[in-house]
């Protein structure tokens, strides 16, 4: 079988490392892929992102299955477009896509159909916006209504940080998410403000058929760009999986009072899921959980550390949860595991997450091993030269029998790679090192 993995990150180079693996795969195509997809023999860069030439493309090459890796193609409706003209793919329509693509769509529907979340309130104008800040205080949190590619999130400690953030995304809106219509039928920047949650993170991902569910290993992510989780809030700098403070007890709450509900209500709401779903959840020190936001898609860097740890075949899973009318099969569906611990450490370009610095020559990677795999994602080969071309540039990961061993073998395998104004964190797995 012939298929198709639409994205350029590291997420994306990680689908296409795991597919390729399959024994029923002739050929992974990556559109448009980077410089990590390019080496690979055993994938092939397709440089084309309209959608309605991929689709056209994936019709004239036979495509059996397609993938979608990033959020902007599934808001874009690419599920809708392939279906219509009966390709396989799995992913959620555009209009499931909201619960990432609208922060607003998202709160509500979480109020209407009872799943924790935080307290939160709407508003496109400025005025009132830093009026309700002023009336609900410090700690608090600012998130632009759009995608933002991980960086609309302010967890304001400040009210100042508070009022600066609401007029970075609305009176600047830097971000430039402006998605919703106004009165007057013009697109404006909206935000959603929501109460500041105490506890740790942690990723919680799904693959969805519609009705049915079938969990993948448990991750947390690293959202901070410096050490200690300090600095400005990134797509994320690091992850490692399983995520120990997702217990037994945890998992089953965040099943049943957050993942089933939603699937429900999509359903209710006449808008059936399909595709991954990803909860960010807070989880207090009573083990009780909120919904800190959902994603339409498979986390990055999550995907890298959960997918070297995936022993069964991907592609069987992708196509038993695209197969028409077979959602008692894709119900049985059970995922094999490697025990160990898996952990990434995200390397990014100077000037990262407002202002990537692009262009820099990259040396020193080393060949990927069973237990050390370096994911690309802001990377393209210029000639003889790999090059940084995006904030996030590679993802180091790699596999140990405890996370202080998986933590050590990344670090090791990251020491000989350099390129001008590299930064990442030393301290990836740290709270599940200390714990």
């Amino acid at each position: 079988m012939k298929v198709l993995v639409i994205g350029g990150g590291g997420r994306e180079h990680a689908f296409a490392w795991k597919l390729a693996q399959s024994p029923k795969v002739q050929m992974v195509y990556v559109a448009p892929g980077n410089g990590g997809t390019a080496r690979d023999a055993r994938l092939e860069n397709l440089p084309i992102t309209d959608i309605a030439e991929l689709r056209q493309w994936a019709i004239d090459n036979k495509i059996g299955l397609t993938l979608v890796g990033p959020e902007a193609p599934l808001a874009a409706g690419v599920v809708d477009e392939f279906r219509a003209h009966g390709l396989r793919i799995f992913g959620p329509t555009k209009a499931a896509a909201q619960l990432e693509s609208s922060k607003a769509f998202s709160k509500a529907f979480m109020r209407r159909h009872n799943i924790p979340t935080a307290e939160y309130a709407t508003f496109s104008d400025p005025a009132t916006a830093h009026t309700y800040v002023e009336q609900m205080g410090a700690p608090i949190v600012v998130k632009a209504d759009g995608l933002a590619a991980g960086k609309g999130v302010v967890v304001a400690m400040t009210l100042e940080e508070a009022h600066v953030a609401i007029d970075f995304m609305l009176l600047d809106n830097t971000l430039g998410v402006s998605h919703n219509a106004g009165d007057d039928g013009q697109a404006v920047p909206r935000v959603v403000i929501e109460e500041f949650l105490e506890g740790e993170e942690a990723s919680f991902m799904v693959l969805c058929d519609g009705r049915n569910v079938v969990t993948l290993a448990t991750s947390q992510d690293h959202k901070r760009l410096q050490d200690g989780d300090q600095g400005p809030n990134t797509g994320g700098m690091g992850a490692y999986s399983p995520a120990p403070v997702v217990t037994p007890q945890v998992h089953a709450r965040a099943m049943r009072e957050i993942i089933l509900p939603t699937l429900k209500g999509m359903e209710k709401d006449g808008i059936p899921y399909t595709g991954f779903l990803y909860a960010g959840l807070m989880i207090d020190g009573q083990g009780q959980v909120k919904t800190l936001e959902f994603n339409c898609r498979m986390g990055d860097p999550e995907t890298q550390p959960i997918l070297m740890r995936l022993k069964t075949d991907l592609l069987d899973v992708l196509l038993a949860a695209t197969e028409p009318g077979a959602g008692e099969a894709f119900a049985q569906t059970e995922l094999e595991w490697d025990r160990r611990i898996a952990l990434g450490v995200v390397m990014a370009a100077g000037g990262y997450p407002l202002n990537p610095r692009k262009g820099a020559v990259i040396s020193g990677l080393p060949k990927d091993t069973e237990d050390a795999v370096v994911f690309h994602a802001g990377t393209t080969q210029v000639g003889d030269d790999l090059q940084v071309s995006g904030g996030r540039v590679l993802c180091v990961t790699a596999l140990g029998d405890s996370v202080k061993l998986a933590q050590q073998r990344a670090y090791q395998t990251l020491q000989g790679i350099s390129f001008e104004g590299a930064q990442y964190r030393t301290d990836i797995g740290y709270r599940a090192v200390k714990a």
